[in-house]
């Protein structure tokens, strides 16, 4: 038991310490002159209750209309997705394939037509069709290209925090990553980690390393691909994007199972590699990144810890001190630490009040995450991709006074 504790309490200190890094940003000045063009990229299957407001959303961005253009691609629909998104004025790529149809499969289809377009772009960046995106995204990212940053993570806020306790529990969970995560990162000079949308990449490192990131977590395994040659993923906190949120706890259950499936996959491919490119470089953000996918790994030994503890106290005669190493006080600050994080950060975002009514239901959420990582591991080579549907169509006008960034948003 006790190399197990020092394991729990070697990774618990890491992640804390890393966690009370983003309690504060750093000051930066911005570049505000667009000197960048785009392409936005959607991925979309059967999105016919959302596109259209995600193609309008784009078309009214703060950035010189003639500096980007809209890309919907069209994946294996079955209803009128490309109809509604050519309609709202996206250009729209229709693809079909008969076996490979991942998100991570589109986005390498896309990429290649957009390379072989007579008209080039500085950058491409990537969302979801269920998004909502900030009218600065663009400029935001903008100014992180400028400054040399190649590939970008923006703030995946939430579309619909109030819809449900299932939402609002997702939304509080997306915020405190932002957090004490991707926000953390940045301030000390680590990666912060790719999240599926919001993304955005020079087009010449696409160009050069190609994406063929096609897992259930094409993001992740992106991410760790520019890592293991030394390129790390930058965090523009105010490039803002609004995600919807899965509304039942099935839903939710689901998606974070491919979420699990898809982590343990890219684990088990990254974790050696990126072990030794971190001593080949001696290079602590990519040991940091290593750190990063052994989360769900710490889990299950953090969970294993727990049972035979219970198993120990409850049967007297195989008891032994299981706190050798690890004080009982040390065990109580890590659970309240899960708490009060999140606390500082719903202040931190003036969150409303229906949040911290959800922070009671918040535990369900955290604790879910044990028995749909176990079956992770247990299903971590089965890659048959889930379409979560999407039925929340909302536009930048019901965001503002529904979510908690309205400041960010006015400005």
């Amino acid at each position: 038991m006790v190399p197990m504790q020092i394991l729990i309490f070697l990774f618990t200190l890491y992640f804390f310490v890393i966690g009370f890094c983003g309690m504060w940003r750093r000051k930066e000045t911005k570049i505000k002159t667009p000197k960048k063009t785009f392409a936005l990229v959607v991925a979309a299957h059967n999105e016919h209750a959302v596109i259209g407001q995600l193609v309008q959303n784009l078309q009214g961005l703060n950035y010189p209309k003639n500096m980007y253009d809209i890309y919907v691609i069209a994946d294996n629909c079955s209803d009128d997705t490309a109809q509604i998104a050519e309609k709202a004025g996206a250009l729209v790529h229709v693809r079909t394939h008969p076996t490979k149809k991942s998100k991570g499969y589109a986005l390498d289809w896309m990429f290649a037509r957009l390379f072989k377009m007579d008209k080039q772009y500085d950058a491409i960046c990537v969302f979801d069709a269920d998004n909502l995106v900030h009218p600065q995204f663009l400029m935001e990212m903008n100014n992180r290209l400028c400054k040399g940053d190649k590939v970008i993570q923006g703030y995946m806020d939430a579309k619909n925090p109030y819809d449900t306790w299932v939402s609002g529990t997702f939304a509080i969970a997306f915020w405190v990553i932002c957090y004490i995560s991707h926000l953390a990162k940045s301030n000390i000079g680590l990666s912060a980690c790719l999240g599926g949308t919001g993304m955005c990449f020079d087009a010449e490192i696409l160009k050069k390393h190609g994406w063929q990131a096609t897992c259930l977590t094409e993001d992740m395994e992106f991410t760790m691909k520019c890592m293991a040659e030394g390129i790390k993923t930058s965090w523009a906190h105010d490039a803002i994007i609004y995600d919807e949120k899965p509304l039942t706890f099935r839903q939710s259950w689901n998606q974070r199972r491919r979420w699990a499936q898809g982590q343990f996959d890219v684990g088990n491919r990254f974790i050696p590699k990126m072990l030794k490119a971190g001593w080949k470089h001696k290079d602590i953000r990519m040991w940091d990144e290593c750190i990063y996918l052994m989360q769900p790994h710490f889990l299950m030994i953090s969970t294993f810890f727990i049972i035979i503890s219970y198993i120990q106290l409850a049967f007297p005669p195989f008891y032994t001190n299981i706190y050798n190493f690890m004080p009982s006080q040390l065990m109580t600050a890590i659970m309240l630490g899960q708490y009060i994080l999140p606390m500082i950060i719903l202040i931190k975002i003036r969150a409303k009040w229906k949040s911290w009514l959800y922070m009671l239901l918040y535990p369900v959420f955290i604790y879910s995450w044990i028995p749909i990582i176990f079956l992770g591991f247990i299903h971590r080579n089965e890659h048959e991709w889930s379409h979560t549907k999407h039925t929340r169509a909302m536009s930048m006008n019901d965001i503002v006074g529904n979510v908690k960034n309205t400041k960010s948003i006015e400005k």
